[in-house]
């Protein structure tokens, strides 16, 4: 049975986008600039207690009370806003209650197969190397879908002595404390020369590498197992990890964690569940890590029995080359779909006046009866992966986009101050731009004339629009948060803070009121719960009808100029209800 989106437009920000707080945001909802514009909110998961990639490394699901109050949930409701939260499904922070536990009671933990053990998960299927993990056999290793150049690893040493190499898909962050030469000097059979050169050298090999290895212990130990434990456990005290390490699907108790995790969020008003990383769940020796079938789908029904339970929309989040067919197969299966395709091809329709590939996909949405929640921008960057074609059993699916068409607006977005995430292959190789992160106000080349129009065609499309605040208030590209130097910082450049000042200013520039007016007409207009018709044009127009019984609103855009008008239509007549052209 198909789930059913809600109406109207969804605002998309972290708790502290805005202020200091969450209450800081609800203030400003409250203000009559913003009167009837939303009926729901993403809010993103520092909603939650977490520590690393800005929310997503979850520490437990209980509100982050310096950031958010009951009282501002309560508010929102009071306002007729609804809620969407995230559940991420593929991993949890290390320091969440049950890798805290596992670390301090290891095998007696009653969350001991919480967490994927690496080596136990390969150990039929790989060979162990030099620095004692596992190294799946190539065969298998080739069908990895890699986030990062290296193995999706993080090795720790238990309290006992034991190191264990669990399963690590995404970010981790390992930091060592200088460590004294008086911890080496207290080491029986190392002298102070000694001990100053150990120092050196260790300190150049953690910076380096963020470990030490076994070839490492074995030269600066002498091969003396003895004075070989007392380096580790010098180093190991000094160490400090953070990283978000991947939940063992296998395991009744993480299915346990998931259904109170959504008993949770229904309590706290959510309405949508976005499934982040629902693809990297499923894992399985020697089969793809990435939508791995169908034991993913095995995995997103048995979550949609347990949101069914609390009336909760379940939303999968995934990122995939538009020829793959994946976000087809996932609203096959009654699932709403993210449209990750729509930024591109409207930087490429205002880019190079033409509607073609823009109407291909909105044609696509109709005839497939796709329900989707697209944006302009969001927290993470501009997607372009998701634009291509895939070559799947020799043949080849075409995407959106040829390549060159493509490869032009990341050479443009890039010009224009973007910074790029790659994807790697098992050997470390880079195969593909996953996305450019920049505004969408400086990829537009912070033209207000284009970001108005991208709006207004953003409101026009079927499926559920969904607004980053950053792009409302005409945001550019944030460089000295990109250089601070914070885990996947490059993301940072399209997550400013803004003061309650910048607040109040942008509130006075015309681009971000003609954005609320734009935003307001889709939350509020009939129209948009009736039938979409696109009006034949010339390649260089845009003529898009929306209609249900008497309420009729057309856009007319010109994509050279990017003048465009939105008209009530009555019968044969016309009324322009917004014109928005370029001041000369």
């Amino acid at each position: 049975m198909p789930q059913t989106l809600p109406r109207g437009v969804m605002l998309n920000a972290y708790p502290d986008s805005i202020g200091a707080t969450f209450a800081d945001t609800v203030k400003m909802l409250k203000r009559t600039e913003f009167k009837d514009t939303f009926s729901l909110f993403y809010i993103l998961p520092t909603f939650f207690h977490s520590d690393l990639d800005r929310g997503f490394s979850v520490i437990d699901y209980d509100i982050n009370e310096e950031l958010v109050q009951p009282e501002d949930l309560a508010a929102l409701d009071e306002l007729g806003i609804q809620m969407k939260l995230d559940l991420v499904l593929n991993h949890l922070s290390v320091r969440s209650p049950q890798f805290v536990d596992l670390m301090r009671h290891g095998a007696d933990s009653e969350y001991a197969d919480f967490f994927i053990d690496w080596d136990e998960f390969w150990k039929d299927h790989g060979v162990v190397c030099d620095d004692g993990h596992v190294v799946p056999d190539k065969e298998c290793l080739d069908k990895q879908f890699m986030r990062k150049p290296e193995l999706p690893i993080m090795k720790l040493r238990f309290p006992n002595g034991q190191i264990k190499t669990y399963w690590n898909t995404f970010y981790k962050k390992v930091e060592f404390e200088e460590i004294d030469v008086s911890e080496l000097e207290a080491i029986e059979g190392i002298d102070v020369n000694r001990a100053r050169e150990l120092q050196h050298k260790i300190c150049i090999v953690l910076e380096e590498n963020g470990m030490l290895s076994a070839e490492d212990l074995a030269e600066f130990s002498g091969n003396n197992e003895r004075i070989q434990q007392k380096l580790l456990n010098v180093v190991c005290k000094k160490r400090d990890f953070l990283g978000q390490m991947d939940l063992n699907a296998r395991s009744e108790k993480v299915w346990d964690f998931y259904a109170d995790t959504l008993k949770k969020l229904a309590g706290y008003g959510a309405r949508i569940i976005r499934l982040d990383a629902f693809a990297y769940l499923h894992k399985q020796p020697c089969e793809a890590n990435f939508f791995n079938r169908p034991g993913t789908w095995d995995y997103l029904e048995q979550v949609r029995q347990l949101a069914d339970q609390y009336g909760l929309i379940v939303f999968p989040e995934i990122h995939a080359e538009y020829g793959a067919g994946i976000h087809e197969e996932i609203a096959a299966k009654g699932y709403p779909i993210y449209d990750f395709f729509f930024p591109g091809l409207v930087i490429h329709a205002l880019e190079h006046s033409d509607n073609r590939a823009l109407l291909r996909w909105i044609a696509d949405i109709r005839s497939k009866g796709l329900q989707t929640i697209n944006m302009l921008g969001c927290h993470d960057g501009i997607p372009i992966l998701d634009l291509r074609g895939k070559e799947i059993d020799g043949e080849t699916y075409s995407g959106l986009l040829d390549d060159a068409s493509i490869d032009t607006i990341v050479d443009l977005i890039l010009q224009r101050g973007g910074l790029t995430k790659e994807l790697y292959d098992a050997d470390g190789n880079k195969i593909d731009y996953y996305q450019v992160n920049a505004t969408f106000f400086s990829a537009l080349g912070e033209d207000e004339q284009k970001l108005r129009l991208a709006r207004a065609i953003q409101m026009f499309m079927p499926g559920l629009p969904e607004v980053w605040y950053l792009d409302l208030f005409a945001g550019t590209n944030d460089y000295a948060a990109a250089k601070r130097g914070h885990t996947a910082s490059h993301k940072e450049i399209n997550r400013t803070t803004f003061r309650i000042a910048d607040i109040e200013h942008g509130l006075t520039q015309t681009v971000v009121l003609d954005q609320l007016e734009l935003i307001r007409l889709r939350n509020t207009s009939p129209a948009f719960d009736g039938d979409m018709e696109i009006i034949d044009t010339e390649p260089y127009q845009l003529h898009i009808v929306w209609r249900n019984c008497d309420d009729v609103l057309a856009l007319k855009a010109d994509l050279r100029n990017h003048h465009f008008g939105i008209f009530a239509i009555e019968g044969d007549d016309e009324k322009p209800l917004l014109t928005f052209a370029r001041e000369n």
